[in-house]
C-alpha cells in the first residue's frame, strides 16, 4: 500500500475502497455506520447489520466505486472531505458532479496510474483482488461496473490490474473483467445485468450488489458499458429520450412522479406493453425493499408519466 498522500481543495483525488458512501454531512452519520467508514469498507456487513428502516434514512446521498474520480472542495482537521463526485452527474445539484462528502481515509490522490480511460471493467456481479494470482485477498467487495487498468497480460487465467494506492500490481480472475466496450450497449445488454441484481437489498443512496436503489440501478446497469448517466432519477429523465407511451421496449425506462412534483422513482421495461397497456418493469422498490420484476402495480402506474429511452 502507497504511503499517505495529501488532500488539497481544488485537486482531484480517486476512491481507494471498493465501495464509498457518499454523506449529507458528516453530522449524519450513525452508530451503526461503521462499516461503511473505515479505510477497508464492509458494506455486505454495514448493509446486513441496519433495520428496513436504517436502510432508507436520507443520510446517504450514493456511493462511489473503487477508482471513481472525485474534485476536492474542503479537507477537515476530523478526518472529513467535502467534495464533487464528478463521474456522477447530478446537474439540479452540481454542473460538475454531485457533491457530499466522505471519510479523509477512502481517498488517494490521483496519478498516473489512475488513467481518465481505463481498459477493463468488473462484469462480475462481485469480485476480489488479490495480492498474487490465486493469492491472499487485498481489497475484497468490489463491485460490477468498476473500472480498473491492466498492468500486464493474463497469467494462468489472473489478470494484473493497477489500483489506487497500491505501487504494487493485484490480480482478477480473468472471467471477472471485459474489455471496456467499444460501441454502446444494445438495451437488451443492459437488462440483462440489472437483472442479476434482482433480490438485492433496497438501500437508499446504494450504488452496489449489496444494496441499491432505484436510480443506482440504473446508473450501475448503464455504468457496466461505460455509459455515464446521471445519479438521480430526475436527472436520469432529463438525460434520456422520450417516447410514446406503448412505444417503449425492454430496456427502456419508465419515470414515475406525483402531480406538479418531480420524477422520483424508475424503472426498467421488461417487456413490451400487453393489452390494456399492462406493463412489466425491474425496479429497486422503496416499499418492498428489494430490486424485483413484477408487472406495474396500480398505485405505481397511477403516478407513470413516461417512457423513455438511453441514446448513448
Amino acid at each position: 500500500m502507497g504511503a499517505e498522500m495529501v488532500l488539497r481543495s481544488g485537486h482531484e483525488a480517486v476512491v481507494r475502497v471498493a465501495v464509498a458512501t457518499l454523506w449529507a454531512r458528516p453530522e449524519s452519520v450513525r452508530p451503526v455506520d461503521g462499516p461503511a467508514l473505515s479505510r477497508r469498507t464492509d458494506i455486505a456487513g454495514w448493509i446486513s447489520g441496519m433495520t428496513a428502516d436504517q436502510r432508507v434514512g436520507e443520510c446517504v446521498l450514493s456511493q462511489l466505486l473503487l477508482g471513481e474520480r472525485v474534485l476536492v472542495e474542503e479537507v477537515r482537521p476530523d478526518g472529513w472531505v467535502r467534495l464533487v463526485a464528478v463521474e456522477q452527474p447530478a446537474a439540479k445539484l452540481d454542473p460538475r458532479g454531485y457533491p457530499g462528502w466522505l471519510p479523509r481515509n477512502q481517498l488517494t490522490e490521483s496519478t498516473e496510474r489512475t488513467p481518465r480511460r481505463p481498459d477493463l471493467v468488473v462484469a462480475a456481479t462481485v469480485t476480489r483482488l488479490h495480492g498474487t494470482p490465486a493469492g491472499p485477498v487485498v481489497l475484497p467487495g468490489v463491485i460490477l461496473g468498476t473500472r480498473l487498468t491492466a498492468a500486464g497480460p493474463v497469467r494462468d487465467g489472473w489478470q494484473p490490474v493497477w489500483a489506487p494506492d497500491h505501487s504494487q500490481p493485484l490480480w482478477v480472475p480473468d472471467t471477472h473483467l471485459a474489455p471496456m466496450p467499444s460501441r454502446p450497449p444494445t438495451a437488451s445488454e443492459v437488462l440483462t445485468v440489472a437483472s442479476r441484481l434482482r433480490n438485492v437489498a433496497y438501500v437508499w443512496g446504494g450504488v452496489s450488489a449489496y444494496g441499491i436503489d432505484c436510480s443506482g440501478l440504473v446508473h450501475l446497469a448503464w455504468r457496466r458499458f461505460g455509459v455515464r448517466l446521471p445519479r438521480d432519477a430526475d436527472d436520469q429523465a432529463a438525460a434520456t429520450v422520450p417516447l410514446p407511451l406503448g412505444a417503449e421496449r425492454p430496456g427502456d425506462l419508465y419515470f414515475f412522479a406525483r402531480p406538479g412534483r418531480r420524477v422520483h422513482h424508475i424503472g426498467i421495461v421488461t417487456a413490451r406493453p400487453g393489452p390494456g397497456s399492462d406493463r412489466r418493469m425491474l425496479h429497486a422498490c422503496y416499499t418492498q425493499r428489494r430490486v424485483l420484476e413484477e408487472p406495474m402495480p396500480a398505485d405505481r402506474a397511477a403516478t407513470l408519466v413516461g417512457a423513455h429511452r438511453v441514446t448513448p
